[in-house]
């Protein structure tokens, strides 16, 4: 990244109903050497409302990744997943399933909805923190990720 040159933030989108594991992620990403603009939902019904700008998200931004924990109120991570994927408009936009889930059925069923990633959240505080420097460092200093399409 050059110093001289203005660069846009990129934008995340964290689905994540655990008010200690937002924290955790919003010091994570402060931690970071990319600047974002973090967006935080609580359930799958309002994340599938803000990828869609419906209501009180209709000028939202298209988020540049999606990190995602499966157990959700309303509509589960699963569900989400699948309607990502399955969605036209949405379907290129990276999702990290970011959940306390260890069980092989919910890995299994993550990739087969198209997840590109599955973290286990670690349980260490400090442990937390670098998993999420090091997701936003693999996804937006080493993997190429299309940017603009959809945002405005």
């Amino acid at each position: 990244m050059r110093r001289g040159k203005s660069v846009k933030p990129v934008e995340i989108l964290l689905v994540e109903d655990n008010p200690g594991d937002v924290r955790l992620t919003i010091e994570g990403l402060k931690e970071g050497k990319v600047k974002n603009n973090l967006q935080v939902v609580e359930d799958g019904a309002e994340a599938l409302a803000y990828l869609k700008r419906q209501g009180k998200y209709q000028d939202a931004v298209r988020p540049d990744l999606i990190l995602l924990d499966l157990n959700l109120p309303r509509k589960d991570g699963r569900e989400v997943l699948s309607e990502i994927k399955a969605d036209e408009d949405l379907r290129h936009i990276p999702v990290v399933v970011l959940t306390s889930s260890k069980a092989e059925q919910d890995i299994l069923k993550a990739y087969s909805l198209h997840a590109n990633c599955y973290i286990t959240k670690p349980v260490d505080l400090d442990q937390f923190i670098a998993v999420v420097e090091s997701i936003e460092d693999f996804w937006f200093t080493i993997v190429k990720l299309p940017r603009g399409e959809g945002n405005g």
